[in-house]
């Protein structure tokens, strides 16, 4: 064998060689810039819609959810809470929700598909924090138009159990009611009502 033989054999498998490493390194390369097309699981599930079992929430009690950051409030209001509810819009600031705050299957006097279950972003309209559920009827501190609802410690908004705003307080709107349908009786899925 002569050496131009040996070479010409050499020279063929390096270039292989460093055609399939160089190949391998592109793929390496284009493989985190083709994902970065792709939203993150994080992403996705952070708009992703939420589903809720309502069947777990007794009468009275409230449920918070998270959907794209935010709480989400999923209340099974008693019937003597609904009733209530009608006795106390000569004392709210927009007792028919005519800013628009809920969708338009919400534009009701309980702003809700089911009368019972309430669902709405659980943060104030004044200034973004959390109200904290008072089911308590007349504390002194609140009032005696008070027969349960939202309470805002930090400027001292007011919403009644169907998420209105009373008049007179810092919060300029009634809270925000987010999109939603039910999959079934039991099974409201928060973030998507088509």
């Amino acid at each position: 064998m002569d050496n131009q033989e040996i070479n010409q054999g050499r020279r063929r498998f390096l270039t292989l060689a460093t055609a399939g490493a160089g190949g391998v390194a592109a793929l390496g390369v284009a493989t985190p810039f083709l994902a970065s097309f792709f939203p993150s699981e994080k992403a996705k599930a952070a708009g992703a819609a939420v589903e809720v079992d309502v069947s777990k929430i007794e009468a009275g009690q409230l449920m918070t959810v998270e959907w794209q950051g935010k709480p989400i409030w999923v209340l099974n209001r008693t019937e003597q809470q609904q009733k209530d509810l009608a006795s106390l819009d000569g004392k709210m600031a927009d007792p028919n929700s005519e800013v628009e705050q809920q969708p338009e299957y919400c534009k009701n006097p309980l702003r809700s598909i089911k009368p019972n279950i309430f669902i709405a972003i659980g943060i104030c309209t004044h200034l973004g924090c959390s109200p904290t559920y008072r089911p308590d009827v007349a504390p002194a501190d609140l009032g005696s138009d008070w027969k349960g609802g939202f309470f805002c410690p930090c400027h001292g908004s007011k919403f009644d159990l169907a998420g209105r705003v009373f008049a007179g307080v810092p919060a300029p709107t009634n809270l925000i009611i987010p999109p939603y349908k039910y999959l079934s009786d039991t099974t409201v899925l928060v973030g998507d009502d088509k």
